[in-house]
């Protein structure tokens, strides 16, 4: 089996855990999702030009890089028949530092059972994204304190709706929890006002950092 890679590259972490530090990229080809504000359709057409290369190859281009920063994306990078395997082969390196950005509608319990699985990075479709139906709740239950759930929000009733989950599931008690901006759809300030107005204690505002130094659209960075 192959893995379908559209991009490789060393950058920074633009949001999450590790914004500003530098990760080594791996983008699969392919979602399941058809999210409105998706800044990376381009890498989800069936016909997408796509490298195939084994877990053991994806290993050796990580590895190559000697950055310790791992972030797997897509796309849904959790839709690829061989992503367990590499995940195993990832976890057996004490240096790296693997995040997997997911989107919410895989069930993370088919990973469960690694012994060093990676950090998640849910992101969690809103209202406005047009795919909420497809969110599969029961990955709550299986976040961990190194874990992060991400709730990208363009509308007041996506802000409300990240609360009353928020709430719901009690997500600041047992992972780390991101707000972004759906970029040029809503006000940063109104962000920040409905976070003071609603008392969101323990949950982290971040804008995507790579969108300010680059054009929104540049690929590879």
């Amino acid at each position: 089996m192959v893995l379908q890679v559209v991009e490789k590259f060393v950058s920074i972490n633009g949001e999450g855990r590790r914004c500003g530090q530098l990760a080594t990229f791996i983008r699969f080809a392919g979602c399941n999702l058809n999210c409105g504000y998706c800044d990376t359709a381009w890498a989800n057409d069936r016909k997408v030009a796509f490298d195939p290369m084994t877990a053991e190859e994806v290993y050796a281009y990580i590895k190559d890089t000697q950055v310790t920063n791992v972030t797997l994306t897509g796309g849904e990078p959790l839709l690829q028949q061989d992503m367990g395997a590499l995940l195993e082969l990832l976890s057996q390196d004490p240096e790296l530092y693997v995040e997997i950005e997911t989107n919410g509608s895989v069930l993370l319990s088919k990973f469960s059972d690694l012994e060093n699985p990676p950090s998640f990075t849910m992101d969690y479709k809103l209202p406005s994204s047009g795919m909420e139906r497809m969110m599969a709740l029961e990955n709550f239950d299986q976040l961990t304190e190194k874990d992060t759930v991400k709730f990208v929000s363009g509308s007041m009733a996506d802000l409300e709706k990240a609360r009353e989950l928020i709430n719901k599931y009690k997500l600041t008690e047992k992972t780390s929890i991101f707000i972004s901006p759906v970029f040029g759809d809503i006000e940063l300030e109104s962000i920040v006002d409905f976070m003071k107005d609603n008392q969101m204690n323990g949950v982290n505002m971040q804008v995507q950092l790579h969108k300010i130094i680059w054009d929104p659209n540049e690929r590879g960075v």
